[in-house]
């Protein structure tokens, strides 16, 4: 089938990739010329493991393109899936102005019948408005019919996400779009679960929330764990024993961050009260997320009498491992405190350093690996477990620091070990 897709971020760019991967034939549409040429010669603009593998074998075997030309990709496309940005505004509100101006260039350009498929995560409803925006704007005879295909890929693992997918959603409301989007997932051989195009958008919102009430409730609980002195480690393998309640998302930490958790229970919080509810879980998971994200930063507070004029090594900088991505990384806040109040910051990062240089230009030292961050340091801030980080050796806080103080947001390390090597170890819960 031959298929556009609007946006090459992680949506738009993994979801065409992955379309070429199972043999349709794929345009991947960015206003950006450079960012065309970079994909064109196998590069992505984006981390994210095995994707420039598939993106080159795709690319020369003919199945996948790039292009700025949005008129020809969408002339005579089968489907146009979009999957462009709908980033945060200063209410908590979805902005939708991207795709607004995807389904307008659609509506102008397209010559023969088609599906659009909003990928985007979007407000429940949205996917009505584009439909009539599209009617409304549409400059040929042509029929068009909007679906709903949220993505459910976790960044780090997005190809994997989408080629292995626990479920494919698909909301539509007529049988032929509901033919078409089976027709084109067939390859994947994934389970279906095709709904109205309203609970289709729900359910993205519904599953991105309840992963993030399920970390904001770890730390919460880890938070107490400290105070009554409990291990919260202990407490989520207790935990997830029971198959109520399962072992994925109960390590607790310094709170989530990235594109999708924030900008997500936000959005929902906001699509509530639009409706005159208010969703208490979700407010309570938003607040116990932003102050999260201080614990480590509060904790070092109380032990260091300033950090003006103190070395700091910060290990890891991006919101999770396995991406390059800084949107929302409890390491941002925690970085412009520290600098705010003089200390002499020293980053290392294995993937996340080019898009931190962006951010703090010349405001903080960046090193090519650990051991350069740490040596001589007053103190140091783990943000982010990379392997690379896991695998620095307790004597080698104790033997390269000027101070071996340790603030682990992410629970690394034995904290008995890191004792008894001489190091003063701060974690999360424990």
């Amino acid at each position: 089938m031959k298929i556009a897709v609007a946006g090459t971020g992680y949506v738009g760019l993994v979801a065409g990739v992955c379309f070429a991967e199972r043999g349709h034939n794929v345009v991947c549409v960015d206003i950006d010329g450079n960012k065309v040429n970079v994909m064109k010669s196998g590069k992505s603009p984006i981390y994210e493991e095995g994707l420039e593998e598939l993106m080159v074998k795709n690319y020369n075997a003919g199945r996948l393109d790039y292009t700025t030309d949005y008129k020809s990709a969408y002339r005579d496309a089968d489907a146009i899936f979009i999957g462009v940005g709908t980033p945060e505004q200063e209410d908590g509100s979805a902005n939708l102005s991207y795709v607004a101006t995807v389904s307008r260039q659609i509506a102008e350009n397209v010559e023969k019948d088609c599906l659009v498929v909003v990928k985007s995560t979007v407000p429940v409803g949205t996917n009505d408005k584009v439909e009539q925006f599209i009617k409304d704007s549409l400059t040929h005879n042509v029929k068009i019919e909007v679906a709903s295909n949220p993505e459910f890929l976790s960044q780090g693992y997005a190809v994997r996400d989408t080629l292995n997918a626990k479920r494919i959603v698909i909301g539509t409301e007529s049988s032929k779009a509901e033919s078409i989007l089976k027709e084109i997932y067939k390859p994947f051989n994934l389970p279906i679960v095709s709904v109205s195009r309203r609970s289709a958008e729900m359910i993205k919102y519904a599953s991105n929330n309840f992963l993030a009430l399920k970390i904001s409730y770890m730390n919460d609980i880890a938070n107490l764990c400290e105070l009554v002195g409990a291990d919260i480690e202990d407490t989520a393998e207790g935990m997830s024993y029971d198959p109520r309640i399962g072992s994925s998302f109960l390590h607790a930490g310094i709170g989530y961050g990235g594109s999708c958790f924030p900008k997500d229970t936000k959005a929902l919080k906001y699509i509530a009260k639009q409706h005159g509810y208010t969703l208490k879980t979700i407010e309570a998971a938003v607040d116990v997320n932003e102050n999260q994200k201080l614990k480590l930063y509060q904790k070092a507070s109380n032990r260091l009498i300033t950090f003006n004029g103190l070395k700091i090594a910060v290990l890891g900088i991006t919101f999770k491992p396995g991406t390059d991505d800084l949107r929302e990384a409890p390491a941002i806040k925690n970085i412009e405190l520290l600098l705010k109040n003089g200390a002499d910051i020293y980053l290392y990062d294995p993937v996340g350093m080019n898009n931190a240089k962006r951010m703090f230009k010349n405001q903080i030292h960046y090193t090519e690996n650990p051991k350069d961050a740490l040596d001589k340091a007053n103190a140091c801030f783990i943000f982010t477990e990379w392997d690379e980080i896991k695998d620095i050796s307790p004597r080698t806080y104790k033997n390269i620091m000027k101070t071996p103080l340790v603030y682990d947001g992410r629970n690394i390390y034995d904290k008995d070990i890191m004792n008894s090597n001489g190091v003063e170890y701060y974690s999360i819960g424990r």
